[in-house]
């Protein structure tokens, strides 16, 4: 993904294959026929039948204890939930029947990173080939995203093209920030982080299509928004420059899902606000009490990959469906989709009109298309502008993808009438109309 217009190693690697915001799905039209068998745990994992894969994987092990992949897939399954215990017994098993293998290592790091154990995190990252992750966090200390403060208030200075607000780092005056949560970590421009004066705990120099990127991995003494302060913060930057033809960074940085991970986040689209909350029992038994008065229900809350936030919603009559949801980031279309989800869901499509456009940096035409409805619990959009994009695949595996079939995903611009809450302790999204109390 682009930060700042500059391209991180990590995020190359990656889109090479696999689009941001890419969501993980059911079958596009029906159920899993014929995939009850234990070993047909894949099939049910990538249709996004993630409990009943879990049971299928489980049967494969009761039979066969030393199944590596039955293992791994086990663990990514209580992975998505953030079901800690779960996921680690599952790959500290896997790791024990194959102790180089990548898959295996990454998955087990991101496990460790989510609950802060960033010293454990470190050499399963080196483990898995991610030499900057590992060098990286074995210098985060351990107390890393200390919060201070119970709520935190923070105004979008403006909506579009994509959503800003104003922080201060280290200290210093205020500074323009976009949020996305198809982004990872909090990102600083290298203007913003020379004068915060972060020093880099590592460094390294790679290409991509001709370009040189040095990217700089660091801690972050404070970042404070509204009323909440975080203490020790991961922060990247590189100094790369803006793609070919790309415009010049109009903001100091962006902030990404590790950061909402640590809160009880609500993206207030309609009140134009962000409000940050200590993630405390009381914070969200307050947020589901709101979410029951105003009438919406609990969607699940699925994290993949580290950064990428899924939850059920449906395309075009699809039926429930696992779909990525992008809060922040920017552009027009309310959702986006694989052109083989389009042609098969009947989504009407212009052709006529192709957008030359890019994707992780390469890059890709992709066409207005019009499904006739899409939801997401109960927020309902007819008829509006989606892209499509012929050249996605449907599936994209490990080590690009997460491996579940893809459907589509809910963007920016579906959100504005709404308030959306990210409840990372009990892994659930609430969506109302309106603003947000």
């Amino acid at each position: 993904m682009a930060v700042d217009g500059r391209w991180d190693r990590r995020a190359l690697l990656r889109g090479a294959a696999v689009v941001a915001g890419a969501a993980a799905s059911t079958p596009l039209l029906g159920g899993v026929a014929g995939a009850r068998d234990a070993e047909d745990g894949d099939a049910l994992f990538r249709a996004g039948k993630f409990e009943q894969a879990a049971r299928a994987y489980e049967e494969v092990l009761a039979g066969d204890p030393a199944n590596l992949h039955a293992a791994r897939q086990r663990g990514y399954v209580g992975l998505l939930s953030n079901r800690f215990p779960e996921a680690e017994k599952y790959l500290t098993a896997a790791l024990a029947l194959a102790p180089d293998d990548k898959q295996t290592n990454e998955l087990l790091a991101d496990c460790y990173l989510r609950q802060d154990k960033f010293s454990l995190a470190a050499p399963r990252w080196k483990a898995a080939g991610e030499d900057a992750m590992a060098a990286w966090f074995a210098a985060v200390p351990g107390d890393a995203y200390r919060i201070h403060g119970d709520v935190g208030r923070v105004p979008w200075t403006r909506m579009d093209p994509e959503p800003q607000i104003e922080a201060t780092v280290n200290g210093g005056p205020p500074r323009r920030f976009t949020f996305y949560t198809g982004a990872p970590w909090l990102s600083l421009s290298p203007e913003a982080a020379q004068e915060a004066g972060v020093r880099p705990v590592h460094q390294e120099k790679s290409e991509f299509e001709g370009r040189v990127v040095r990217s700089y991995y660091g801690v972050l003494d404070s970042f404070a928004l509204g009323g909440i302060e975080l203490r020790g913060v991961p922060v990247a930057w590189s100094d790369s420059g803006p793609a070919p033809g790309a415009p010049a960074a109009a903001h100091d940085g962006m902030i990404g899902t590790w950061v909402f991970y640590h809160l009880l986040t609500t993206f207030d689209y309609r009140g134009r606000q962000l409000i940050l909350r200590r993630p405390t029992t009381r914070a969200a038994r307050e947020v589901r009490a709101a979410a029951t008065r105003a009438g919406a229900e609990p969607l699940p809350l699925w994290l993949a990959r580290d950064h990428y936030v899924h939850s059920l919603g449906s395309i075009a009559g699809s039926g429930p469906r696992v779909v990525g949801v992008n809060l922040g980031g920017g552009g027009e279309a309310v959702a986006g989709m694989p052109g083989e989800v389009a042609r098969r869901l009947g989504v009407r499509t212009d052709h006529d009109r192709p957008i030359e456009t890019g994707a992780q940096g390469h890059p890709a035409t992709t066409y207005p298309c019009y499904p006739t409805r899409i939801r997401l619990g109960d927020a309902v959009a007819d008829h509006v502008y989606c892209e499509t994009n012929p050249g996605m695949p449907v599936n994209v595996p490990w080590p690009y993808g997460t491996g579940i079939d893809s459907t589509g995903w809910f963007a920016h611009a579906f959100f504005k009438p709404y308030a959306v809450t990210l409840d990372f302790t009990r892994m659930s999204i609430y969506i109302g109309r309106g603003e947000a109390p």
